[in-house]
């Protein structure tokens, strides 16, 4: 209005202003003058009075609410659109009413999927052909090996391979005629079966080294001494009888075995190394891993554990694996061992000459032979340090001085050394349980740690030990 002042024009909004639809509608019999007047004005209140407060409940309605008694005085409902007057978003991209824009998108789809186009009016024609070999940047296809007369199979010429040489963690060479055999070899071919079998031999006192499921020379030269010791031979393919001579002696080939906090804590060393120098500067010669010593406890290979337990995590706590049952050591009294150099095999036998026990054996070799005769058993260390003289023993690497090599299961005699009357010569462990028997040594006799071990136990000082080709 003109010649009205702002304040003014603000008053009369404020009085002037109509009255929401629910406030409207309210009904004024019964109130007072002043509630009457509140209800017909409320913009004034409002603005003046602080009366009245407003909230919004979870539908969206504006509640207004007296401030002195909070009785509700106005509910008003949000007001919603017809459908047909909002105005909803547009999608971004072309219109499917638009035929220049799906054409465009028809393009765009046949080029991905490598369809030739023809060009647009304006547009520069696209290549889609292959590079043929003319090309500088072509790289030409390599000529595929010939195929035999099967027609499925690639010939390859065998890469020559020179014979292995003296194994610097052990002093082992393998020999000409079975090199192959000398390696620990993988899960395949394994048979439970066998197993079982090498469980009850192992049980029975005649061990076949290390339990692998494999059908070899220590099975079949333990076989022979379950036969000495008992006058019965055990036929192996008999499956049943097998299960039966199990249950004899303490039960299932195997059992379930739970990894605990000790068994993961180790401690274990990173690795061993190969030249004795940098083993002498180790403070022991430990396990490297959890499945390393767990395999050696229960007189496995590790391969084998591996395999019978696919996926196991065994350096956690709470792993439950499947493991072999040997039993427990053997015991007695011996007071004769013979190192059978034929059979690659060690004996005990008892004052009566009973046999005792049985273990496969590695014996010397022919560059370094193991002693002739009959010699006594003079000392016996467990986890002993195994001291390297280049002057009376081997030369390894180019270590020339004398060397103190610290204990623990991966040195070069394991842990047991059985010392016997001839200097430098003994019956020990070994590091590589998987290799007896297949391997040379530089003289002495070398079993497993554990048969090592048990023999330990039955032998004193003074026992004899015959040498037999």
């Amino acid at each position: 209005m003109p010649g009205t002042s702002p304040l003014l024009a603000a008053l009369a909004v404020v009085f002037l202003a109509p009255l929401s639809p629910a406030l409207a509608s309210m009904p004024l019999a019964g109130l007072s003058g002043d509630e009457k007047r509140s209800v017909a004005a409320p913009g004034l209140l409002l603005a003046q009075g602080g009366d009245v407060e407003i909230f919004y409940d979870r539908a969206g309605n504006r509640v207004i609410v007296d401030a002195y008694t909070g009785a509700v005085i106005a509910i008003e409902r949000p007001r919603r659109l017809p459908l047909r007057e909002r105005t909803l978003p547009r999608r971004a991209g072309p219109s499917v009413n638009d035929p220049d824009a799906l054409e465009r998108y028809r393009r765009y789809r046949e080029r991905q999927l490598g369809r030739p186009l023809e060009p647009l009016p304006g547009e520069a024609a696209r290549d889609y052909r292959q590079p043929i070999p003319e090309d500088d940047d072509f790289i030409a296809r390599r000529r595929l090996p010939a195929i035999d007369e099967d027609g499925d199979v690639a010939r390859r010429e065998p890469l020559p391979r020179d014979r292995l040489s003296d194994d610097p963690v052990t002093g082992s060479t393998p020999r000409e005629d079975d090199g192959a055999t000398a390696r620990p070899r993988g899960p395949t071919g394994a048979s439970e079966d066998v197993a079982r079998l090498q469980v009850l031999l192992d049980r029975a006192g005649v061990s076949p080294g290390v339990i692998d499921g494999r059908m070899g020379s220590n099975v079949r030269k333990a076989l022979d001494a379950l036969a000495e010791m008992t006058g019965e031979r055990l036929d192996p393919s008999d499956t049943a009888l097998v299960e039966a001579a199990l249950a004899d002696t303490g039960g299932p080939a195997f059992s379930t075995y739970t990894i605990t906090a000790a068994d993961a804590a180790g401690p274990f060393v990173a690795s061993i190394p190969a030249d004795y120098g940098d083993k002498a500067r180790m403070e022991r010669l430990g396990y490297t891993s959890t499945i390393e010593m767990l395999a050696e406890r229960f007189h496995m290979d590790e391969n084998y554990l591996r395999a019978l337990n696919p996926g196991a995590a065994f350096s956690r706590p709470g792993t439950r694996i499947k493991v072999a049952d040997p039993g427990k050591p053997r015991t007695g009294a011996v007071t004769r061992i013979v190192a059978d150099k034929g059979r690659e095999q060690v004996r005990a036998y008892d004052a009566a000459g009973n046999l005792v026990a049985a273990y496969p054996a590695t014996i010397g070799s022919t560059d370094t032979p193991s002693p002739s005769g009959t010699v006594k058993v003079e000392r016996i260390a467990f986890d002993p340090e195994y001291t390297y003289n280049p002057k009376l023993n081997f030369k390894q690497g180019d270590n020339e001085k004398v060397l103190t090599i610290p204990p623990g299961p991966n040195g070069p005699v394991g842990t047991i050394w059985i010392a016997l009357s001839k200097p430098t010569y003994g019956i020990h462990g070994t590091p590589e349980p998987a290799r007896i028997g297949k391997t040379n040594s530089h003289g002495c006799v070398r079993l497993t740690n554990w048969d090592a071990h048990e023999l330990a136990k039955m032998v004193t000082k003074g026992v004899w030990v015959s040498f037999s080709e």
